[in-house]
């Protein structure tokens, strides 16, 4: 192997990435094509009081990061179900309150430190084996929901009042699409942190949108993408000892930023021509 992949723990991480890319860039497209990605970005950072009562009562922080994600899924469904808000309303409330908790229980109750800023930011060269297997069941969850209920969520991301119309009245499917959401960004908190979680959920799936017009060529091409500017930044970051998470994310915005570049020259030059 190359250096630096010669190293057991790089090659632990490498095998995170390829893990996480299945289940993040097949859900990336629907987060952006549902208009998800606000809520993508706060239901990890959503995820704060749970990881603090973990560190404070001394149980699994994935599994208080779970918890709380999922109680973070059932009230913006529950909210925006009513018609009252939109996602990204029934987001920002549900946000507010999980982080006003989180800050009370971390300064006044376990005045909690190290263990839970590793998880808002990742440490993807400690990846364990426990990563890896949630990662690997969240990727599989996601093939079969999408396989079950990916024509509802298309349907419902064109036209959500004419799906309604239709017949999909059930509020089922837009909750097992958030309860995966949420589960993805938790699964990826070892590895990259909540509050960089868009880097593998939303910026590359962003990304792709902008070359790619059809679902399935746009899901596979985001897959590959995640998993290329993953690699990509793990290898930047152990040659220059830089954090894998903020590089990785680095990585796909410059990514981004460059596609976006070409394309609006292309079309520049397409408009002259013609």
């Amino acid at each position: 192997m190359p250096a630096p992949f010669d190293l057991p723990f790089v090659q632990r991480a490498v095998v995170e990435i390829v893990l996480l890319a299945v289940g993040s860039g097949i859900l990336g497209t629907w987060i952006v094509l549902r208009g998800l990605s606000f809520y993508a970005h706060a239901v990890g950072t959503a995820a704060f009081p749970g990881l603090v009562l973990a560190d404070g009562l001394g149980f699994s922080p994935l599994l208080g990061a779970l918890a709380t994600a999922g109680l973070v899924a059932i009230g913006v469904t529950a909210i925006a179900a009513r018609g009252r808000a939109e996602y990204d309303s029934a987001t920002a409330l549900v946000l507010v309150g999980a982080l006003a908790a989180g800050v009370i229980l971390a300064s006044d109750v376990f005045h909690s430190q190290a263990s839970v800023e590793r998880m808002l930011f990742g440490s993807l060269l400690v990846i364990g084996s426990t990563d890896q297997v949630v990662a690997a069941a969240v990727g599989v969850a996601v093939l079969l929901a999408g396989a079950l209920l990916g024509r509802r969520w298309l349907a419902a991301g064109f036209d959500r009042d004419s799906a309604r119309a239709l017949g999909a009245r059930s509020a089922l499917p837009d909750f097992v699409l958030l309860a995966l959401v949420a589960a993805c960004a938790v699964a990826a908190l070892d590895a990259i942190g909540a509050l960089l979680s868009t880097a593998l959920l939303v910026v590359p799936a962003a990304t792709t949108r902008l070359v790619v017009d059809r679902l399935r060529p746009w899901q596979a091409a985001t897959v590959a993408l995640v998993l290329v500017e993953g690699v990509a930044g793990l290898w930047i970051s152990v040659e220059v000892n830089a954090p894998p998470g903020a590089t990785i994310a680095v990585v796909g915005g410059a990514v981004f930023a460059a596609t976006a570049l070409a394309r609006g020259a292309h079309l520049r030059l397409g408009t002259a021509t013609s």
